[in-house]
């Protein structure tokens, strides 16, 4: 039986707790009884409480066996990877694999302090820059371990990450890192790679279509549709194991056609040309539209033609700025946001930046680049005011 106790501190407040009889164990036979205390109204531990029996409902009475991270993680990681690519799961899995489960997995999770989370980050912070990246992926398993009442407090709450270290970007006035370009600094970029078709190309698309890198990288020349200038995305490329692969795109809304402007055209044009001209230099043969790949390049040591691996560019990006050290650092992806903030500068409507770059949720777009759109505010303003103070 469960129920909820009103409590009275000495200096007058109240709390409430919440008794939770969930049963028995289905290791040890024992009962299995959840105490929660600190909530300041009724209402929180109510929604506590239906939430506690709603999951023991659907997934039944957790066990009260010492349970360790890597036991928890392998639990939730199994159900984790059922919703998302391969590639994905693959990347996720070599984190924990090599720098999250050897600090943590042995330790039992309810004796993971938050003192011993700030130490490990602290570190992983002076030897990574991806050391953020590592913190989201431990913390979702720590909320897992309190969704399947593990654990009763997130032990990362407390963490203060640390500023990271060789931090080149720019941060805007409103704190977010500027990964991205002015439209002066994407033309002052595109003008210093001019005379490299494959990379001008590449970053061109990118930025004038705001698609992903490996939408991009799977794009074949009957995805282009120049007559009617229309960009068809339906496919995307991720690396593994030394092999590309295809796979769906990242959403349903990703699957989308995306308008091509005369410039972007004719630069698609020219490089299709010089591809051609290259494969018969080097005596390769011309594949039909729908087999050849937009983006490939001369494979010296297979002798032969391939399909561009999804790090090339970022080893690209990083030669550029290094031989152009007057070019802001940006990351690939930044071109994509490159696209979206032009996009917002130019007027279009936060509907029509999700649908050019795909998102599935108008959320996405407005949680993305809500920083963005504060910039327009006044622009806003200004025009609605122009708008009533028209004579009529």
């Amino acid at each position: 039986m469960s129920k909820i106790y009103k409590y009275k501190r000495s200096d007058g407040s109240v709390t409430y707790t919440v008794k939770a009889f969930l049963g028995y164990d289905l290791e040890d036979g024992k009962q299995n009884q959840v105490t929660r205390r600190g909530f300041s109204t009724k209402k929180e531990a109510r929604a506590f409480l239906y939430n506690l029996l709603s999951e023991v409902d659907k997934n039944g009475v957790p066990s009260k066996k010492k349970k360790t991270f890597e036991e928890i993680y392998e639990e939730w990681f199994e159900q984790h990877q059922k919703r998302i690519k391969p590639s994905t799961s693959k990347s996720i899995e070599s984190k924990f694999t090599k720098r999250i489960l050897p600090k943590f997995g042995h330790l039992e999770i309810k004796k993971i302090t938050h003192k011993y989370c700030q130490q490990v980050i602290n570190e992983w912070s002076e030897e990574l820059k991806s050391f953020k990246d590592l913190k989201i992926q431990l913390n979702l398993v720590f909320k897992y371990s309190i969704k399947m009442s593990y654990l009763s407090q997130n032990p990362l709450d407390k963490v203060t990450l640390p500023k990271a270290k060789d931090e080149h970007y720019v941060i805007d006035e409103y704190g977010e890192k500027q990964n991205y370009y002015t439209r002066e600094e994407l033309l002052d970029f595109l003008e210093s790679i001019k005379s490299e078709p494959l990379n001008y190309t590449f970053f061109h698309l990118a930025a004038y279509t705001g698609a992903r890198k490996g939408e991009l990288l799977a794009l074949k020349w009957s995805d282009i549709n120049f007559s009617d200038g229309l960009l068809h995305i339906s496919k995307t490329l991720y690396f593994e194991n030394k092999t590309n692969h295809l796979f769906k795109p990242k959403t349903t809304e990703s699957k989308r056609s995306i308008s091509l402007d005369p410039d972007t055209l004719s630069v698609l044009e020219y490089w299709k040309a010089e591809q051609q001209d290259r494969y018969t230099q080097l005596d390769q043969p011309v594949l039909s539209d729908s087999e050849q790949y937009i983006f490939t390049k001369y494979h010296q040591f297979k002798k032969r033609i391939t399909i561009i691996r999804t790090a090339y560019f970022n080893d690209q990006i990083s030669r550029i700025l290094k031989h152009n050290p007057h070019l802001r650092k940006i990351s690939v992806h930044g071109f994509r946001h490159t696209h979206a903030s032009l996009l917002i500068s130019a007027q279009a409507s936060a509907n029509e930046v999700k649908e050019r770059l795909g998102h599935a949720d108008i959320r996405t777009t407005l949680n993305t680049y809500v920083h963005l759109m504060k910039e327009d505010k006044l622009e806003t303003a200004n025009k609605f005011h122009e708008f009533m103070n028209k004579p009529y």
